[in-house]
């Protein structure tokens, strides 16, 4: 499975270079905000894929270690720090399940969209707090389904035909209790609705076309609740070039408990 992850994702590496989605949005405005960073601040980007999250950390921090499994998502973050002019992100090859660095090395760890690819987060969760100091900040920011069950599986359906490599969108009840077993205390900050253009979503992970068609024929076909919960009104031509829908994300923080 890890193999695929960086296979797939080596493959798509520059689409997500220069995918909005990634680039910013209300989620990533408000983990900068949220996470009181000031010039001694020691960040860890885990699961950093091209990079626009840790660079929206940089500014404001002493130092920034963007680390991700796929060694392409590692150049194109590289990249986009050359042309931004920013000198104080450093890149690391490594599986956020085995991370290469002493304990205690870090103020903040922020995860965003990297979450539901994650084979065992429990095991992620532990090395998080392992290398955070006492009170530091987890932030994460994700897809997370809906605690109506019905809409939890028809997300993950249509997440799995996007991206083989999917495990599974959390919902925010199950963080909560992960969480709280690898020792911090969670807080929701922010649900959102992310909007995204159908065909861009589809082109950025290279998805079949024959899977493309899937999605939409479970579009057409699914109850108005699940409908409604994605975005998509009963008078909407799935067939448009110009599509768009909503996936459900909420932002999370947490703080390490001490020991």
């Amino acid at each position: 499975m890890k193999t695929q992850v960086r296979q797939r994702f080596g493959e798509v590496a520059a689409n997500y270079r220069d995918s909005r989605v990634h680039a910013a949005g209300e989620d990533l405005d408000l983990m900068v905000a949220s996470a009181a960073l000031d010039a001694e601040t020691q960040v860890l980007d885990a699961g950093c894929g091209a990079g626009h999250t840790a660079l929206a950390f940089a500014p404001r921090a002493a130092r920034v270690v963007a680390c991700d499994f796929t060694p392409a998502m590692l150049e194109q973050a590289r990249t986009l720090a050359r042309e931004r002019d920013i000198d104080n992100i450093e890149t690391q090859l490594a599986d956020v399940e085995y991370l290469p660095f002493p304990a205690r090395s870090f103020d903040l760890v922020v995860t965003r969209y990297s979450a539901h690819h994650w084979l065992r987060p429990r095991r992620a969760l532990a090395e998080f707090r392992r290398l955070l100091r006492d009170e530091g900040k987890l932030l994460i920011s994700d897809i997370m389904a809906r605690e109506d069950y019905a809409q939890d599986s028809f997300l993950q359906t249509i997440e799995l035909l996007r991206d083989p490599s999917h495990v599974r969108d959390y919902r925010v009840s199950e963080w909560r209790a992960l969480l709280a077993e690898a020792g911090f205390q969670c807080e929701l900050l922010l649900r959102f609705d992310l909007k995204l253009h159908f065909a861009t979503w589809i082109r950025r992970m290279a998805a079949p076309r024959q899977n493309a068609e899937m999605i939409l024929s479970l579009f057409s076909g699914a109850p108005a609740d699940i409908r409604a919960g994605f975005g998509l009104r009963d008078d909407m031509d799935l067939r448009t070039d110009d599509l768009s829908f909503t996936l459900p994300g909420a932002v999370l923080r947490a703080t390490r408990r001490r020991d």
